[in-house]
């Protein structure tokens, strides 16, 4: 899938570009990359909110063979086929893709759940 293709099937998403990178592409919004090209297939970024949908509509995740021979599954699942040549499933899945991208670029969160304001440094104490 060229560079073209992936801007014809994210047409509804608006302006994306794509970078080359590790014999696939990159397709991003702004800075955040939340799609990627590879072996001609496109996918897109998932994460605890969204990979149940994609898993619903048959999709798959990407999955490589790193050179030592190790399997490596990424948070990338394959676009679903119905998507390909509907511009406005495509683009809630490219959504979804993108939200889950921005959970991930996020700062993490305490062991806790919350997120707390750094505390602020305490004076050194006098020795006087």
């Amino acid at each position: 899938m060229d560079a073209e293709a992936i801007r014809d099937v994210l047409r509804n998403l608006g302006p994306v570009h794509i970078r080359r990178m590790f014999g696939g592409q990159g397709v991003y919004q702004g800075e955040l990359m939340f799609a990627l090209e590879a072996y001609g297939e496109l996918y897109l970024k998932v994460d605890d909110e969204s990979i149940g949908l994609f898993r619903e509509r048959g999709s798959r995740p990407f999955v490589y063979e790193s050179r030592d021979g190790r399997t490596t599954t990424i948070s990338y699942w394959l676009i679903p086929e119905s998507a390909l040549d509907d511009p406005d499933e495509a683009a809630e899945l490219a959504g979804l893709a993108l939200a889950a991208a921005r959970r991930a670029k996020a700062p993490k969160a305490r062991r806790t759940g919350k997120t707390t304001p750094r505390r602020k440094a305490r004076e050194p104490e006098s020795l006087t």
